[in-house]
């Protein structure tokens, strides 16, 4: 086996990370680049200094959470402080941008760690984001079902509820068929064995993070003087986050699923497509394009873990 020279693996790792921070940045340059809708004449009459503070204020509720619930799992063996957690989540965020579904994170998170605990870290950020999924298609459920009374699209209604159920039926009755040595059988015995209070808090985290991005939605439709009754706002908006997430795509252009989505639902309620559009983008700009920002700096800084 060829050894390769410390400095050239040095300087491997920097154009590797340059490459990620680069990549990352071109597909946001491209997305604002191809979106018609955005004008910033209306985003600044709509939206005033105040306004925004409000608004990263949720950003920065959203992301908490986020972290505290990447924190609250890696101590289910390892105590890690709550920057280390953040470095964790921005940085894998950032280096996963451009992967179909998030999958990069997997990867991305376990450099963090050593080799041994490779696996122990795939199981912790399937639960991570498996517990947000739960949050997402609970508060779906809920939406789909209120939503019938108030949107006209019963069909659709029918529809995505049948769906929900068959899946739910093939995850209990395939549970223990394997693939590629996994099966959902294995993965909840290993869930049984963290900490019940770890999976409570983890789940309870997921919960809040989803409430505050939904109500952080319903506000930017309040500023932008959308006339919309909360009782109709959140059903719709439940539903389109969870029509939204179960369409597989990759994370960076998710604003397009939401978009469409959105599109879908809320103009059926007479709300401008406009409106919608740009609220969409600016959700993705304030949750996304932000924590991406932030992840690219602990790209740059991150070094490969050798020792625990």
């Amino acid at each position: 086996m060829i050894a390769i020279p410390h400095k050239a693996k040095q300087f491997l790792l920097v154009l590797v990370k340059v490459l990620i921070v680069g990549l990352a940045f071109f597909y946001i340059y491209q997305h604002l680049q191809g979106d018609k809708a955005i004008s910033l004449k209306s985003i600044v009459e709509y939206l005033s200094l105040k306004e925004v503070l409000i608004l990263l204020l949720f950003t920065t509720a959203n992301w908490f959470f986020e972290v505290l619930k990447w924190q609250n799992l890696v101590n289910s063996f390892k105590q890690i402080s709550f920057f280390e957690a953040a470095q964790q989540t921005f940085g894998s965020l950032t280096a996963s941008i451009f992967t179909p579904n998030r999958i990069g994170e997997y990867g991305a998170k376990m450099l963090y760690f050593k080799k041994e605990n490779a696996k122990r870290i795939v199981l912790l950020n399937f639960l991570h984001n498996s517990s947000q999924m739960l949050a997402t298609t609970l508060f779906g459920v809920i939406g789909i079902f209120f939503s019938t009374f108030n949107i006209q699209y019963s069909t659709f209604n029918i529809v995505a509820f049948i769906g929900f159920i068959t899946i739910f039926f093939i995850a209990v009755f395939f549970r223990r068929i394997e693939i590629y040595g996994f099966s959902i059988q294995k993965i909840i015995d290993k869930i049984k064995k963290i900490d019940k209070i770890i999976f409570f808090k983890t789940v309870v985290f997921s919960i809040f993070r989803y409430l505050i991005f939904s109500t952080q939605f319903l506000v930017f439709l309040m500023f932008f003087d959308v006339e919309i009754e909360i009782i109709i706002a959140f059903p719709t908006i439940f539903t389109m986050y969870f029509l939204a997430s179960i369409l597989p795509s990759i994370h960076l252009m998710d604003v397009a699923i939401k978009g469409s989505v959105a599109l879908f639902l809320f103009s059926k309620l007479g709300i401008e497509d406009w409106k919608i559009i740009t609220i969409t983008s600016l959700m993705w700009v304030f949750n996304l394009v932000l924590p991406v920002v932030l992840g690219s700096y602990f790209v740059l800084r991150f070094k490969p873990k050798t020792a625990e």
